[in-house]
């Protein structure tokens, strides 16, 4: 099975229907949008500094079923929440709230309360980034849309795939002629500017430039101009599909935790100290009129001038070019098909998250643990900052099962009242590699 194993007959049948049954037309006339998930292997908090970093999609993620509507009238149902969103095409759309806000909205697959309301953010969204760019639509669609079974998706970017789930279904409506690299700043202005959530275009980059069986490497420094590759593994060099991909899986091992990031006040605080200890460093090397981002300073100013940094501000300096360079050697080990060593690489930038940048929680730092003791696990680290949602694990497909029932037992131990809260049956989930976002 490869990228294209997600979503199954199975799952594409039942949407099929219910679609029908919305619309009140033929079940053969639905169209799909496929907007998978994404893992960062190695880069973890570096983006935001200009750092480079990988990414990789898997094959769980959104599942929009459409078809277009007969005049302007867009009609929503959701596998998660409840009610039905209406609106329509023609409407004009303004943000949601001020540039610059703290306020966010929750995203598919978090905790039910305010979401309900607010679950269809992300379409009205859509229209507005489609607006503001100067396309002219006329036909809405008539969709149902859902995520993954089983998956908190903390740190899997379930915003950034929803948003561009509803980007291709309006934009295949009406027969737009949208690049990945448009659709990119797309939802760029759907999280920032619609919805005032800071962040950057990692996540909508890995989702829509990704490739299956490949290693994508983004550097954050040039994010303007999307500079990227696809780090193919040896054995795809020539276009075959008997890719490395056969000899490892994803382990998934949701924590329980529902925390959103936002509310810990230590992560913003983190991108802070990065951004004083790059002025101090660049003062001290006699450029500081350049902007505080670690990217800016060379490492041999680094190591120059690092003894000027205070205890916390050195820790976030060291994570970040001691990850620089773990991306660097993880590139190539990818490309040599060198499982092991791409494996341990996960694992250092998962001990320097804890130790350097020190982020992360009690019960995430755990499933950290354990899975590095799981039978036939290359290398693991948080998905995200570790303050809540899920830890990734690469995991030789032979040891795959054994490996998510010792996870699932351990974790029981040590955090019985959270894995209480997990579905037992989904307690630690076996993925694949994906593929790029998609309409079929």
């Amino acid at each position: 099975m490869d990228g294209m194993s997600w979503p199954s007959q199975s799952e594409l049948d039942g949407m099929r229907e219910k679609v029908a049954q919305m619309s009140g037309g033929d079940a053969k006339e639905v169209r799909f949008v496929v907007s998978p998930y994404r893992i960062c292997p190695l880069g973890a908090h570096i983006d935001h500094q200009g750092g480079t970093v990988s990414a990789m999609t898997i094959n769980k993620g959104i599942l929009l079923g459409f078809v277009p509507s007969d005049d302007s009238q867009v009609v929503l149902s959701s596998g998660q929440f409840q009610g039905e969103v209406k609106f329509r095409i023609d409407e004009i759309q303004l943000p949601k709230f001020n540039n610059g806000s703290n306020n966010t909205i929750p995203v598919m697959n978090s905790s039910k309360s305010e979401e309900e309301c607010n679950w269809g953010s992300y379409a009205r969204g859509a229209l507005y980034a489609l607006q503001k760019r100067g396309n002219f639509l006329r036909k809405g669609i008539i969709g149902f849309i859902c995520g993954s079974d089983g998956l908190d998706s903390s740190g899997l970017s379930s915003s950034a795939a929803v948003g561009i789930a509803y980007l291709m279904a309006f934009e295949n409506a009406n027969n737009l002629v949208i690049s990945p690299t448009e659709n990119i700043e797309y939802d760029r202005l759907i999280e920032n500017e619609y919805l005032g959530l800071r962040n950057g275009i990692l996540d909508q980059s890995a989702i829509l430039l990704s490739s299956y069986g490949c290693l994508t490497c983004m550097n954050c420094k040039s994010v303007q101009t999307k500079e990227y590759q696809l780090i193919h593994p040896p054995n795809l060099l020539d276009g075959q599909k008997i890719s490395m991909k056969s000899s490892y899986k994803i382990l998934l091992a949701p924590s329980g935790l529902k925390q959103a990031l936002t509310t810990n006040p230590g992560y913003n605080r983190r991108v802070t100290e990065c951004q004083e200890a790059a002025r101090i460093l660049l003062q001290a090397s006699g450029k500081e009129g350049l902007e505080p981002l670690l990217s800016n300073v060379q490492p041999e100013i680094y190591e120059a001038y690092k003894s000027k940094l205070e205890p916390s501000l050195a820790k976030r300096a060291e994570h970040y070019f001691s990850e620089n360079k773990r991306v660097m050697k993880g590139v190539e080990a990818w490309a040599s098909g060198s499982l092991k060593d791409f494996g341990k690489l996960i694992s250092e930038s998962g001990l320097s998250s804890i130790k350097n940048y020190e982020s992360g929680c009690e019960p995430l730092i755990q499933l950290y643990e354990i899975l590095l003791r799981a039978p036939g696990v290359f290398g693991a680290r948080f998905s995200g900052a570790g303050f809540r949602g899920c830890c990734i694990a690469f995991v030789d497909a032979d040891c795959a099962l054994d490996a998510a029932s010792f996870v699932k037992n351990e974790y029981r131990k040590v955090q019985p009242k959270l894995a209480s809260q997990i579905d037992q049956e989904r307690a630690v989930i076996i993925c694949e590699a994906g593929d790029c976002a998609r309409v079929i």
